[in-house]
């Protein structure tokens, strides 16, 4: 199945070669969750603050259970500071 991967910020660092500006289409296996794909592409866990699958927010105790299903957009972002 099809999924969008967007990795913002300091992030982007962690998409495949191929991405274009901060996203990447790619294939993926049924069953796949938010957090076994963060982890395929060694994206720090402490560093996936803001984590949304199609704008819905998915907190660090739901990402190793939720699956995602074709056409998903998983759009990740790091901590943020400022003032």
């Amino acid at each position: 199945m099809k999924v969008t991967l967007k990795l913002f910020a300091s992030l982007s660092s962690f998409l495949p070669r191929e991405a274009q500006r901060n996203k990447v289409d790619l294939d993926v296996a049924e069953g796949t969750t938010i957090q076994s794909l963060l982890d395929h592409h060694k994206v720090p866990r402490e560093k996936c603050h803001l984590v949304l699958v199609n704008g819905v927010f998915h907190a660090p105790e739901e990402r190793e259970t939720v699956a995602l299903k074709d056409s998903d957009v998983l759009a990740v972002w790091p901590p943020v500071a400022g003032g």
